[in-house]
């Protein structure tokens, strides 16, 4: 259990101490400070407060630790559909690979489904060291109870220290579920994964609304649980390493599901802001909803999408699909171009591993310059109109010269 003490002996301003608590959990009272019951274990006050004013102790109850050596592996929920891969999937083994180099853990994956041959395959080509495969008709689609039985029953076999699950709409729904039925925690939409020795997982993910970048471990609790988004880390890399498939088998009555799957609507066609390989993000600075048009046109004439921040979505003046941040999606084109963003750290998280950033904005404080590759303070309303007639003065150039007779020798 973790605590925060006081020493109030070391304290030469009290009335100063409140400042430090964004939550208003640190009081004073005629030069006594005490934390209340408000605090939520954000740690600002112990680094940022004066050295030594606030400790963080720790009390471990013996009861509750494991013995980390009956846990090994990192496992990865393998999410599939008709025999197609969910790309978060593969990013997922990526990054399990590279933790397992560092503390020497194998790769296992779980993937269920109706049909699994060329699934499991095709995973054998990751350098995947065991593959379990759940094949039953009653994982035809994707239904709650009988997966997260598969998950369970995986868990249970191969007792892995970590379990990594992508970010998707399944995933959200699966991994808290079986997190559960484990007795273990659960950490979502990370950001920054990393791992130590005695594969203690580090899990990184921004917090209470932006403001904090909370560090989260998980030491005496096994499996480690966490989700991650689509597009936040790297697709693994083919190997000519090859594991082995196990068949796995769940009750009848595992497999029992309350939900019906009555028909399914295909997801349109179209580029959606995920898999665009350029980008046009427009934020609160553009003024007015009549603006879009201009930021539109700049996106068509650079073959992108536009995307846009979360107020502009809560305006209505943009489809919710094309919002980035925490709370939207997470991209990562070869070309991002912000205009009028300010760059909170849930917009930051969902772009900050694209290629190349190009912010545009007036605020030379604006925290997007901190992540952008390039940083143009100025008048959006300038500079867009002024890179549009380059686009178009440069592509008129390339017709012309493309139409011109080749040179004859006489």
């Amino acid at each position: 259990m973790k605590t925060i003490v006081v020493h109030n002996e070391l304290i030469t301003d009290p009335a100063g101490m409140p400042k430090l608590c964004p939550f208003g959990a640190i009081v004073e009272s005629g030069g006594d400070v005490q934390i209340t019951s408000g605090c939520r274990m954000c740690l600002l006050c112990v680094k940022k407060g004066p050295h030594g004013v606030f400790e963080l102790q720790e009390t471990i109850d013996n009861r509750e630790l494991v013995d980390k050596s009956c846990w090994k592996g990192i496992l990865v929920y393998v999410e599939q559909h008709g025999n197609h891969i969910h790309p978060v999937s593969l990013e997922m083994v990526g990054k399990a690979h590279e933790l397992g180099a560092k503390c020497g853990q194998p790769v296992f994956v779980m993937v269920a489904g109706d049909a699994l041959t060329l699934v499991t395959g095709e995973l054998l080509t990751y350098g995947i060291d065991r593959v379990l495969a759940y094949e039953d008709p009653a994982f035809a689609d994707f239904r709650i109870e009988p997966y997260t039985a598969a998950l369970e029953d995986a868990i249970g076999h191969l007792h892995p220290a970590v379990v990594l699950v992508g970010g998707t709409n399944n995933g959200r729904t699966l991994a808290p579920r079986t997190a559960a039925r484990v007795h273990t925690g659960l950490t979502a939409d990370c950001t920054v994964l990393d791992i130590q020795q005695q594969a203690d997982l580090d899990q990184i993910r921004p917090a209470f609304g932006g403001n904090i970048m909370a560090h989260i471990r998980t030491p005496n609790h096994r499996p480690q649980f966490a989700t991650v988004r689509y597009k936040i880390f790297d697709t693994a890399c083919k190997s000519d390493k090859r594991g082995t498939v196990e068949s796995r088998t769940l009750p009848p009555e595992k497999l029992v599901s309350a939900i019906r799957v009555l028909s399914q609507i295909p997801k349109g066609a179209g580029i959606f802001i995920e898999d665009a390989q350029v980008i046009v993000a427009i934020g609160k600075g553009i003024g007015k909803e009549s603006a879009i048009g201009l930021f539109e046109r700049l996106a068509v004439a650079l073959g992108g999408q536009i995307a846009c921040t979360r107020p502009l979505v809560e305006n209505g003046w943009m489809d919710p699909r094309k919002q980035i941040g925490l709370s939207g999606r997470t991209v990562k084109p070869k070309l991002i171009i912000t205009c009028g963003v300010s760059g909170s750290v849930q917009f930051s998280a969902g772009m900050k591993s694209s290629d190349r950033i190009i912010a545009i904005n007036t605020d030379t404080d604006a925290p997007i310059f901190k992540t952008a590759h390039i940083g143009i303070v100025g008048d959006i309303f300038d500079i867009v109109p002024a890179l549009l007639e380059r686009i178009a003065s440069d592509s008129q150039r390339g017709a012309t010269s493309a139409n011109a007779s080749p040179m004859r020798r006489s």
